[in-house]
């Protein structure tokens, strides 16, 4: 089992930057690629980002493309998604995510309970 705990959200202005983290416990050892879903009021939960245990990254949607970064801390067992010029659109609770790369995006094996990022324009 892999326990995630997302932190770093919040009530932000629009324009403004984010960073948010996912601290990995538990069987970190089985090299997981990890990654990151939204879900805004009223839609389904979407994928973000992900990442290999390598480094290499998996973006989604024009959207978040140039905007955010994620990038993972493998010795310290924490991920992080860097959101830059934020938008009222980016508001949504963030979910990191733990699994398999898939098809161009991440196959969640393991969740966390997510963090609310609300972005007031």
């Amino acid at each position: 089992q892999v326990q995630l705990v997302e932190s770093g959200g919040g009530l932000v202005q629009a324009g403004t930057s984010l960073r948010l983290s996912c601290a990995a416990s538990g069987r970190t050892g089985s090299r997981n690629a990890m990654g990151w879903f939204r879900q805004a009021p009223g839609k389904e939960r979407e994928f973000v980002a992900a990442i290999s245990w390598s480094g290499g990254t998996i973006y989604d949607t024009d959207s978040v493309k140039g905007r955010f970064t994620i990038s993972r801390d493998n010795a310290e067992n924490t991920l992080y998604l860097q959101i830059n010029s934020l938008r009222p659109e980016d508001t949504a609770v963030y979910y990191c995510a733990a699994g398999t790369l898939q098809n161009g995006a991440l196959r969640g094996d393991y969740w966390g309970q997510g963090t609310q990022v609300t972005v007031s324009s």
